[in-house]
């Protein structure tokens, strides 16, 4: 891609109402088609309108439901004071610039945290404090990872950052005058990431994780997944993934073969039975839909199982299937996995698997004439 109490309940998603404006998209290095954004300001709450598809898709078996799962509410509110410091940027001489922010609260200084770029002949790895801007050239299907290197880190990277188990990517496609990007975890959550893209019209919108989770404690993080998902998802931030990664389910048991690759099959067959689709059903962790993205978003939101939601060969009908988040997730099977990530996410919006952007949910970006990126980097 580019692109995790009581009982539960739907998720609700905050979305702020703005002003919105026409993107162009080319791709960005995930597909994109022309969607269209509301401008958001230093609270980052905005909305993006319908996106292009990409990835690959992957879901996972019936049988398991939620235990104990309140509903995920985001509400992001202002963003705290001087979190996004737009001091010192200078102009672009390429594209746009870059500018890096240690939102790690203390845990670590600039330069134990680093970022690193290759593309072509470029390749650059530096600490926050030796290079807390980068004017980013065009580029295709980009991505700049982000690493933790410390002795206070339990990582063996000491002379090479890029060695951390603690670390995390962006991904863009960056035109001449276009910048097309998103945070993800469509693989899995790595370190916190935010970023916020300003425009020379003003656009200005930010996503990733939520001022809360970046004012959180890691360990705090981790628990906070644990206890927000059903048992069948709990190992995904457990050992041997934990303390480094909370992997996404088709890194653990609802990989083919596993334990709960069927995860998906009996609302499968329910959203078959009840569309009459006559195209193959997806594989192990609802595998194998990728020429289908409105249908595998349907089977990980756990929506599409009525009649007239789908044409029988596999295309969406129901234009109004995406219209309410709060209908998503609400039952198992679902991906409780993306869900945790969109309830904990700016504006709601986030990448938790492939075809997240059907919709408009995901947090991918896209405007012309861009200036300036502030990345936001927690632990």
């Amino acid at each position: 891609m580019l692109i995790r109490a009581s009982t539960l309940g739907a998720v609700v998603l905050a979305w702020a109402a703005g002003c919105s404006n026409q993107t162009a998209s080319s791709g960005g290095g995930q597909g994109g088609g022309v969607g269209t954004g509301a401008v958001a300001g230093a609270g980052g709450r905005a909305t993006g309108g319908n996106l292009g598809s990409a990835g690959d898709g992957s879901g996972g078996t019936a049988g398991h439901g939620p235990s104990g799962l309140d509903a995920g509410v985001s509400v992001d509110g202002a963003a705290p004071a001087g979190f996004w410091d737009a001091s010192g940027i200078p102009p672009a001489k390429n594209v746009l610039v870059f500018k890096f922010l240690n939102r790690t609260n203390g845990m670590f200084s600039d330069s134990e945290v680093y970022w690193s770029f290759k593309s072509g002949t470029i390749s650059e790895t530096h600490s926050f404090a030796e290079q807390p801007t980068y004017d980013m050239p065009a580029n295709s299907s980009g991505r700049m990872y982000f690493y933790v290197c410390s002795p206070a880190a339990p990582v063996s990277c000491i002379g090479d950052p890029t060695k951390s188990k603690f670390f995390d990517f962006i991904e863009f496609t960056i035109g001449a005058a276009q910048y097309n990007g998103n945070t993800t975890r469509v693989d899995a959550f790595g370190l916190k990431l935010a970023t916020r893209l300003h425009c020379a019209d003003g656009y200005d919108v930010a996503v990733g994780e939520d001022y809360e989770t970046f004012a959180e404690s890691r360990d705090a993080t981790f628990a906070k997944f644990v206890a927000e998902v059903p048992a069948v998802f709990q190992p995904l931030a457990q050992a041997p993934n934990a303390p480094y990664r909370i992997v996404e389910p088709g890194a653990g048991t609802f990989a083919a073969g596993r334990a709960d690759a069927d995860y998906y099959n009996a609302f499968v067959d329910r959203i078959w039975s009840a569309n009459g689709i006559t195209i193959a059903k997806p594989g192990p962790n609802g595998s194998g839909l990728g020429s289908f993205p409105d249908l595998s978003a349907a089977i990980f939101r756990h929506v599409g199982d009525t009649a007239g939601s789908f044409a029988p060969n596999g295309t969406l009908l129901d234009k109004n299937l995406w219209r309410d988040p709060t209908t998503f997730y609400t039952a198992a099977p679902a991906d409780y996995y993306a869900r945790f990530w969109h309830a904990h996410a700016i504006g709601g919006k986030a990448y938790g698997f492939p075809y997240d952007d059907v919709g408009g949910y995901s947090s991918y970006i896209s405007h012309a004439n861009p200036q300036y990126l502030l990345v936001a980097l927690g632990w």
